[in-house]
């Protein structure tokens, strides 16, 4: 084995919890922010499909944050991504998602798969002795998963803490009790947890948290984990020449690090540029519309007429323009918001979409485009009425329920499904191509 192919050490911890709404990721950034401010590096990954937690995770680690996923993302991309972690990281942190056994591939699935110890973040609001119950039961539901203990969420008092661990079995230890505190809670909207860039005293919350988890056995750092390197393949340069303008702000944010990072490895020219700034279209072969937030902003995006003006004359030239969820919504004549108003959008993809209050899609999916599959995930609220025929459906990761519609017009691809371009390097580049 070569030197660079040799195994690397790294203490990592991966934060679970057994349902949404724990207190994981307040826990996770707070548990990162204290690490780095002792000087050391950490790295900190999410599990699943997810572009809001991410961000809030960065802030807090000062580092990027890349998804894992053993289905999306693939097993060796995420052996690849700890690999290169484990090489400069003091600490490697991963986020689970929902509970600890939920989904297909679960976060226990991820754990295993990597050997990385779990701590459960349960949320003891309202709870007691039956602390003991619920913590018992993720430990010992799966037998050989590494577990590295618990943590208790939310606390109201000493006394409190006290009643929680008191049932406890010997082999069970709680690493840590959290009391709740409001300064550190982060808050949330329909497609969860608010934006970063949103929070203006993020800094603030996180700062809480990590005073909070430096005071528990949370501030030790946990075992070492071995992590082995993956097989790469060369990225071929198939977008060599190609720019891409991609529309970022707080209306279009859900962008997978990892997918820009692709972009450039194909060789792609990115340049930014922002429909709420009401900025020009930048000269580009092709156009990134992702995901994010339109509803939020109607009136902004309905009154910014330079960047109008300039994607509808990118598209009359019959260049290429990607559109995923909330960017495929900019493209609609209009799209109505969970108040009832509704905004005049692009014009360019005919129909109009609503955003309901309740959840119209979700899942991991795959989309085969010219003979080529690319994974990825759909979350969305809103319902999408449009005359188009759709050009080809997703396949979803289980279940037998049709996937999101994918709409070709003109030189245009749009559907609600988010991609990880990782997933298919060459599927990735086609995206960009007349």
């Amino acid at each position: 084995m070569s030197e660079q192919a040799k195994p690397r050490s790294c203490p990592a911890l991966f934060l679970t919890a057994p349902a949404s709404h724990q207190g994981k990721t307040t826990l996770t950034a707070g548990l990162a922010r204290h690490h780095r401010n002792l000087g050391r590096t950490v790295r900190v990954f999410k599990t699943g499909p997810d572009f809001l937690d991410p961000y809030i995770l960065e802030r807090a680690s000062g580092n990027p944050v890349y998804s894992l996923d053993l289905w999306m993302t693939g097993e060796a991309d995420c052996r690849h991504r700890l690999y290169d972690a484990a090489a400069d990281a003091d600490l490697i942190l991963i986020e689970g998602s929902m509970g600890l056994f939920d989904g297909t591939p679960s976060s226990a699935d991820l754990a295993a798969t990597f050997s990385v110890p779990v701590l459960p973040v349960i949320d003891a609001n309202g709870m007691a002795q039956t602390f003991a119950a619920v913590a018992y039961g993720l430990s010992n539901f799966r037998p050989g998963l590494p577990f590295h203990g618990v943590v208790a969420n939310r606390v109201a008092s000493a006394r409190h803490a006290e009643m929680l661990s008191e049932m406890l079995p010997p082999s069970l230890r709680c690493v840590g009790t959290v009391m709740r505190d409001d300064a550190m809670t982060l808050p949330e909207r329909h497609l969860g947890l608010v934006q970063a860039q949103e929070i203006v005293d993020l800094e603030q919350r996180i700062e809480t948290a990590a005073a909070r988890v430096a005071v528990t056995g949370l501030a030790e750092l946990p075992p070492l984990v071995v992590f082995t390197p993956a097989v790469g393949t060369p990225v071929p340069r198939l977008l060599t020449g190609t720019k891409i303008a991609v529309a970022r702000d707080q209306a279009f944010s859900f962008i997978y690090p990892a997918n820009l990072e692709l972009l450039a490895a194909l060789g792609a020219d990115i340049a930014f540029f922002s429909p709420l700034a009401n900025e020009p279209l930048p000269s580009a072969d092709a156009v990134y519309l992702p995901g994010g937030y339109p509803e939020l902003h109607l009136g902004t995006l309905a009154a910014n007429s330079v960047t109008k003006a300039t994607l509808h004359a990118h598209v009359a030239a019959g260049k290429s323009l990607y559109a995923e969820c909330g960017g495929m919504l900019y493209l609609l004549d209009s799209l109505t918001g969970n108040a009832g108003t509704t905004g005049a959008m692009l014009g360019l993809l005919p129909g109009n979409a609503t955003l309901q209050s309740r959840l119209a899609g979700l899942g991991l999916q795959s989309v085969e485009l010219d003979g080529a599959t690319l994974r990825g995930h759909a979350f969305h609220y809103s319902s999408l009425q449009t005359p188009l025929a759709p050009h080809t459906h997703a396949r979803r990761a289980s279940g037998t329920a049709q996937g999101e519609a994918v709409y070709r017009h003109g030189s245009m691809l749009a559907s609600y499904l988010h991609c990880y371009f990782p997933s298919n390097p060459c599927a990735a580049a086609r995206l960009f191509k007349p």
